[in-house]
């Protein structure tokens, strides 16, 4: 009676551990970039069980961030192709377009997560041509199976590296892409909220500025952008 019992367990125990890897939230991430965001994101995902690499021009301080991290953190080479379905796209918008026309077909099939600011010098304003944004030139320079969505600009990087829930607004137009992000950000212990196709990334640039304007007007910079839902 014994073995039947032993099998039973077993099989329970493997439908447990089947049925905790099939609904947690963990995705493969590839952070082009090395600055402050990529620091407070990479270090959200490593803790939410996400595998993240890191890429950068500078190996010796990708090499430093990676062990910083740990959870398995690797380094990748700048310029190859990137190993997470997911790439976090984390430098300047003034390098943006650059680095994401040198990668070219290296980003093919990849979800490419824009999170770089478009403001101008004294943050009043976005560089940006009317009609157009950031997210929407950068999604002109790659493959067409390369989806770009716009997030987590509306986030400052310190207030990512704090403990707590904030909203992370997002926008794209490829469905799918989009899920795959809003999956991302919960398993980041934060909130995504879809604001609509990639022509609503120019709004969430002039986020940017507005952040900008109350942090120096009386706000201070440890603020974030929240969304009430009223039922």
């Amino acid at each position: 009676m014994r073995r039947p019992i032993a099998a039973s367990r077993l099989i329970a125990e493997s439908w447990v551990q089947i049925s905790e890897s099939e609904y947690t939230p963990m995705s493969s991430i590839s952070f082009i970039g090395l600055g402050g965001m990529t620091n407070a994101i990479a270090a959200r995902a490593v803790k939410g069980g996400n595998t993240v690499e890191l890429i950068g021009r500078d190996a010796a301080k990708a090499k430093s961030l990676a062990a910083t991290l740990g959870g398995g953190t690797t380094v990748g080479t700048f310029g190859a192709v990137p190993t997470g379905d997911i790439v976090v796209l984390a430098v300047p918008y003034t390098s943006a377009v650059q680095v994401a026309a040198q990668y070219g077909t290296a980003l093919a099939g990849k979800v490419l997560i824009d999170i770089s600011n478009t403001f101008n010098a004294d943050a009043t304003g976005v560089v940006t041509p009317e009609g157009t944004s950031g997210a929407q030139e950068i999604a002109k320079v790659v493959p067409e199976d390369a989806h770009v969505v716009k997030a987590f600009n509306t986030v400052f990087g310190h207030v990512l590296a704090q403990d707590g829930s904030w909203d992370v607004l997002f926008a794209g137009d490829d469905a799918e892409a989009k899920a795959t992000v809003s999956a991302f950000v919960s398993s980041l212990g934060l909130r995504p909220l879809d604001a609509g196709g990639l022509e609503m990334a120019r709004w969430l640039e002039g986020v940017g500025p507005l952040l900008m304007g109350l942090a120096q007007n009386g706000a201070g910079f440890n603020i974030a952008l929240g969304i009430n839902t009223l039922n």
